[in-house]
């Protein structure tokens, strides 16, 4: 990595040099290999650390970066596909399911997943937390909300607790007929628990889908996927094969 002019650049220095470190994790560096330390790299690049930092949480945001407790800015490797609502006609934890249930309690919902349930606003839900492991990394955490009316024959003794509880909770589910389900994807940041679940600093860029499940004309259930943005492509319908690769000199030659 050389040292780049950026102030007669007109665009922002962040995304010049943005620009400049990924040319450079193409030509200098591996997957896996740990970037040198923001002093170091702001000292090369002669910009401020601030302009530095904003360039590796786009790189970050983009997926070719991965920031790792105790580790470092490590080189990402590429996102890997992970198939989202590609079976219309299923309830979470039917067959084929890679969702692992890891727990469930009754609690009560935020304001605007009991809105979207039609509960009361301090009425206790079902709350089923899964996780979904993919090549042998987490990738995503859910929070599967069920109210009660959904799961009416639930009782303690089919659900003491733990992934015990959670299973239960699924099959009881399965029994109700699924009218359709409707998805919406955002970008978000990851919070507390869901950092630590996915092995993410707090505040990193994720993905939050948020599914609804219908049956006689209610939603019946909602669940609040959050996916790892610097590893996950979502993938959408029964194929999920399409795949566009930005053309890396379209920039220069546009410029």
């Amino acid at each position: 990595m050389g040292t780049t002019q950026l102030e007669s650049v007109p665009e922002p220095k962040y995304w010049h040099l943005r620009t400049v470190l990924s040319e450079a994790l193409d030509s200098e560096f591996s997957v896996g290999e740990i970037l040198p330390n923001e002093r170091e790299l702001a000292a090369r690049f002669g910009v401020a650390r601030a302009t530095l930092r904003q360039a590796l949480e786009q790189l970050e945001l983009e997926g070719r970066l991965q920031r790792r407790r105790g580790v470092g800015t490590t080189v990402a490797p590429p996102r890997v596909g992970v198939a989202v609502d590609a079976e219309q006609h299923s309830w979470p934890g039917a067959a084929g399911d890679d969702w692992q249930p890891a727990d469930s309690a009754l609690e009560v919902p935020p304001a605007a997943v009991a809105a979207a349930l039609e509960t009361g606003a301090e009425q206790p839900v079902h709350l089923v937390r899964r996780s979904r492991v993919t090549h042998g990394q987490p990738v995503a955490a859910e929070l599967l909300y069920v109210p009660g009316a959904s799961v009416p024959d639930l009782t303690a003794i089919d659900a003491p607790a733990g992934p015990a509880r959670a299973r239960a909770v699924l099959r009881e589910l399965q029994r109700l007929e699924l009218e359709g389900r409707d998805s919406a994807v955002e970008l978000g940041s990851a919070r507390a628990d869901d950092a630590r679940q996915l092995d993410r600093l707090p505040g990193a860029p994720v993905l939050v889908v948020t599914t609804r499940y219908f049956c006689e004309g209610r939603t019946a259930a909602l669940s609040v996927a959050t996916y790892r943005a610097d590893t996950c492509r979502l993938t959408f319908g029964d194929s999920g094969g399409v795949e566009i690769h930005p053309d890396p000199d379209a920039e220069r030659r546009a410029s």
